[in-house]
Formats: C-alpha cells, sequence, structure tokens
C-alpha cells in the first residue's frame, strides 16, 4: 500500500503508442480525482535502453509500494534480437509475477454505439457483457524447463511446460465464482462460470477441471457451473457470445479466448484489463491493444482503452465507485456522440477523443 495517507498510481508509459494512451488516462484521472499522487517510471523497451533491464529493481519497488498501477504497452520489433530475458515482454511477465498478481480480468462489453463495428452481425452482439478471469501468473508461461536444444541427430528441440498447483487453481477460480455472483444473469444459458480447459488431452485440464469443481461444491453451489473445452469455447464465443457470463481459464487459453472476445467488442481499442492478487496488493492494469509501433507518434491510437483501465483502477483498487462510474458514462456519451479515432472509422486523434470524453465528465 502507499507509504502515506493519499492513494498512489504509478503509471509505467512504455512502449509505442503506450506515452501517448497514458498521457490521456492521466488527463482524465486529474479530473475525476485531483488529490491521487501519480508518478510515471520507465518500463519496457525504453528502460532496457537507457539502463539495460526492462524492469528496474527500484521500479519494481516503487510498484510494490502503490496502491495500483497503470501500464501503457510494451514491446516493439527494434527489440526482437535482445536477450529473451531483456525483451520488454519479459519486464511485463517479471511485473505480473513479482506483484503476484494471479487473477487478469477482462471485461468483453459491447457499448451501445459500438454494436455496427462488431466482427460480428449486430445482433450477436447487442447487449454483450462478458467478464474473462485468466489465470495469469503460472501454467505454460511461467513453466520448466523453458529451453530450445540441439539434438545429436541435428535437429532443435523446443519444451514449454505446463504446470498448475491446487492452490493456483482454487485461488483464482475464487475470484471467477465471487464475480458471477455478483453478476445476476437471468435468462443467459451460461448465467455463472463457464470453466475452459483441455481436460480431454491433458493433465492439467483434469486437474483444472476437478479442483474448480471441488471449490464450487464446498463455497459455490449457489453459482451455476459449466465446463466446457477451451476450443469448443472458443467457437461458442462467436456463434452465441451473449450466452456466457463469466468466462474462467488458464494462462494459456485465457489468453486466447480473450483476445477472440475483443473482436467482438468493435474494436480492441477499447478493450482494459486488471489484474489482481490477494486484498492489499497493488493491482494491475493495462489496455490489452499492445504497443501499435506502427502508429505510435501519429496521433491515431484509441485511448478509451487506457481510460477505461483508468475506470477499473478507480473501481477495483481505489475503491473510488462514484469516479468509476463517471468515467464509465463520459466514454458512452462521447461514443453515443458520435466520437471516433480511426480504428473505429473516425477522424479525431488520440487527443481530440480524450477531449470528447473530458467535455462528458
Amino acid at each position: 500500500m502507499a507509504a502515506s495517507n493519499a492513494q498512489s498510481l504509478l503509471l509505467l508509459p512504455g512502449d509505442g503508442i503506450g506515452p501517448e494512451v497514458t498521457s490521456e488516462a492521466r488527463r482524465i484521472a486529474e479530473a475525476v480525482a485531483p488529490d491521487i499522487k501519480m508518478e510515471e517510471a520507465p518500463f519496457g523497451g525504453i528502460s532496457y535502453d537507457k539502463f539495460g533491464e526492462p524492469l528496474t529493481a527500484e521500479v519494481l519497488a516503487r510498484a510494490k509500494k502503490a496502491d495500483a498501477v497503470l501500464m501503457g504497452a510494451v514491446g516493439g520489433p527494434q527489440w526482437d534480437k535482445a536477450p529473451r530475458a531483456k525483451r520488454p515482454e519479459a519486464a511485463l511477465l517479471a511485473m505480473r509475477k513479482e506483484l503476484d498478481v494471479y487473477a487478469n480480468i477482462r471485461p468483453a462489453y459491447c457499448f451501445a454505439a459500438l454494436a455496427p463495428y462488431s466482427a460480428l452481425k449486430q445482433h450477436l452482439v447487442d447487449g454483450l457483457d462478458i467478464v474473462i478471469v485468466r489465470e495469469l501468473t503460472s501454467g505454460v508461461y511461467f513453466g520448466q524447463p523453458k529451453e530450445i536444444t540441439d539434438l545429436s541427430n541435428g535437429e532443435r528441440r523446443a519444451v514449454d511446460t505446463q504446470s498448475y498447483t491446487t492452490s493456483e487453481i482454487r485461488r483464482v477460480a475464487r475470484v471467477a465464482f465471487e464475480l458471477a455472483r455478483g453478476r445476476k444473469r437471468p435468462g443467459v444459458r451460461f448465467a455463472g462460470v463457464l470453466s475452459c480447459e483441455k481436460s480431454n488431452v491433458m493433465e492439467t485440464g483434469v486437474l483444472w477441471r476437478e479442483e474448480v469443481a471441488k471449490l464450487h461444491g464446498e463455497d459455490y453451489e449457489d453459482v451455476q457451473l459449466d465446463h466446457m473445452l477451451a476450443d469448443a469455447a472458443a467457437m461458442h464465443l462467436v456463434k452465441a457470445p451473449k450466452d456466457i457470463n463469466v468466462i474462467l481459464a488458464d494462462n494459456l487459453f485465457g489468453d486466447i479466448l480473450s483476445d477472440e472476445a475483443a473482436m467482438l467488442t468493435g474494436s480492441i481499442g477499447m478493450l482494459p484489463s486488471a489484474s489482481l492478487g490477494d486484498p492489499g496488493g497493488p493491482g494491475l492494469y493495462e489496455p490489452v491493444h499492445g504497443s501499435a509501433p506502427d502508429i505510435a507518434g501519429k496521433g491515431l491510437a484509441n485511448p478509451c482503452a487506457a481510460i477505461l483501465s483508468l475506470e477499473m483502477v478507480m473501481r477495483w483498487s481505489l475503491k473510488r465507485p462514484e469516479a468509476a462510474d463517471r468515467i464509465w458514462k463520459a466514454v458512452d456519451q462521447a461514443l453515443a456522440a458520435g466520437a471516433r479515432t480511426a480504428d473505429l472509422g473516425g477522424k479525431l486523434t488520440t487527443r481530440e477523443m480524450s477531449e470528447q470524453i473530458l467535455k462528458r465528465l
């Protein structure tokens, strides 16, 4: 937690369009909560260029002391040849692991004004409101061994290890059950938690299904629980996405399913995310759109995902629901009035889009 009485928000603008969208989120934060102490720090590729490390010990220490951390994005082609441990993406994985933010929460909400922009037919996404809970600090992205080796016959072999323990599964499943318990969705086919894995071919999938079912029987029998293989869930997301309330998945499948869900909402530039751990620790918030180096510095980026990530900061970590509601309504009203950046077929710049949101606060 923050050392002083004032709540603190650490901004990590990162690379590519990260600094552009983060600066607009900061303007919104200053408007709705001017008392919050905000600081910035280098993170990702820009930190590697300056310090030789994408995540320095000093920045990590500051993140651990903050009430919340809001990132922009990291990565870019100029760091593709850096050692894997020094790439910007390694800093992001390390930050998640060090903060122990094991539950990634990604809303897939389609604003009414954006339904025509979805990759699906409008009637399939009108009123879409899904939350995806992805396990974030274990699984195949962190399992060991992780290596590429040369074989004696001249071939090469790559190994990634998928590994989960009972406690890692249960703690993220509890987050999903608690969310579903508070999201009453009468008439929705999968009205509670839809747990996704590959128990037909993976031992980790078998353990995942067993432990989620066991926790459900112990503490959450009032919440509907359904199981579905991850590939079937991917098909259902494009067939009947409004059937689903809360999706629960491991690190790999959660990554894939949440990116698929992003395209149902009109633009990936609209999607925020929150990564949370146990109560009392800082949450890590970030737009899901990536660094988009092809448009960096051109003022074309959609700031809404970063601004809605700020909305999640206010709601989840800083416990300021009134400020969160103001941000959400201002984004909704700006979109309803026709405010659009290029990704939504409009002509507004990054700054002009945030100005439209500021006007409606």
